[in-house]
């Protein structure tokens, strides 16, 4: 699939997402039948877009996130505003509620700077409140990612669009709907599969029974990703749906070293590297010819694991130059 096809598909209303990840591998004629009939408005929006200095990069691309390649309907395009290198690091999703209490802030932003301190890229919504406060956090000390539910040119709330520009300079601004696309309501739902997917763990704080931070966590638990809350107030009734993902078992997250220690990180400020699951990366050379090839699904059922957790392995391997994403989100071995 061309990058340009990619575009369209991106422009398609209500693409149906079900099952999209392998309808986009198995290249299905249903696909680039609809792709084609926005072919000449995706080379019109791309060429807007980079006027704006606004890029596209396309699921077949060897630098889209290999993250969202092992969910089961990634976007066929992602836009974006800043560093595509921010999606090679490992990465740990923080979500809460807008109108969070001051501790709660105070909690997010502290988290987030210890793990971007450690190598950790922190990756929220760019909403009010815990999303925003976690990726100020972040950026005092390293990278964050900000997925919004509408176009990367049209910032949601406003008054983020300065903490927008300042993620893109040392981060990135991500979005699966195109420039101009306004943040409608549905499209929030949407996008929290995004943060959960492009993410080891998501961490909630202080979110009640009717957050949006719990679609997040429901989209990671869906994904097979960790999920974690941070306990709070039983007085005010504001932390109802975190400690309901804590009764429910997810991991109780009081600082970074918690989030770290049950990723099966080294707790400290030397990046996270090793997994309790897969142990040392190179036994998966071993599974690897060279010069072939190989997705995830098939490095996966060669390794008897599970192929998010493979991921953090891939990408190891990667930035150790031992392994080269390829076309259609494969990987290889090189020569």
């Amino acid at each position: 699939m061309t990058l340009d096809e990619a575009v369209a598909l991106s422009l398609v209303p209500d693409l149906p997402r079900v099952g999209l990840t392998d309808r986009l591998r198995a290249r299905d004629p249903a696909l680039r039948g609809a792709a084609a009939v926005w072919l000449d408005e995706a080379r019109a929006s791309r060429t807007r877009a980079a006027e704006g200095g606004i890029g596209v990069v396309a699921w077949n691309d060897c630098r889209f996130p290999a993250a969202l390649g092992a969910t089961s309907d990634m976007p066929p395009a992602l836009w974006y505003r800043g560093s595509l290198g921010a999606f090679d690091a490992p990465a740990v999703a923080i979500v809460g509620s807008r109108a969070a209490c001051a501790a709660s802030l105070e909690i997010a932003g502290r988290l987030a700077a210890d793990l971007a301190a450690r190598g950790i890229v922190v990756v929220s919504g760019l909403a009010r409140g815990v999303d925003s406060a976690a990726h100020r956090g972040a950026l005092t000390a390293g990278r964050t990612i900000a997925v919004l539910g509408s176009g990367v040119d049209r910032v949601y709330p406003r008054e983020h669009a300065e903490l927008a520009r300042e993620i893109a300079a040392h981060g990135l601004v991500v979005s699966e709907y195109p420039p101009g696309t306004p943040p409608l309501a549905f499209h929030f739902p949407m996008r929290n599969r995004l943060i959960s997917g492009l993410s080891r763990a998501v961490v909630v704080i202080e979110a009640s029974e009717q957050s949006g931070s719990l679609i997040t966590a429901a989209c990671a638990l869906e994904q097979g990703r960790e999920v974690m809350a941070v306990p709070g107030n039983v007085l005010s009734g504001r932390n109802r749906g975190a400690h309901a993902l804590l009764r429910d078992g997810a991991k109780i997250v009081e600082c970074a070293d918690d989030i770290v220690e049950e990723l099966g990180w080294p707790v400290g400020r030397d990046g996270p590297s090793g997994d309790r699951a897969t142990g040392s990366p190179d036994p998966l050379l071993k599974l690897m010819r060279t010069g072939e090839s190989y997705d995830l699904d098939r490095l996966s059922a060669a390794a008897g694991v599970a192929g998010v957790r493979l991921l953090p392995r891939l990408l190891e391997l990667e930035l150790r130059g031992l392994v080269r994403r390829v076309e259609d989100g494969r990987f290889m071995r090189p020569a």
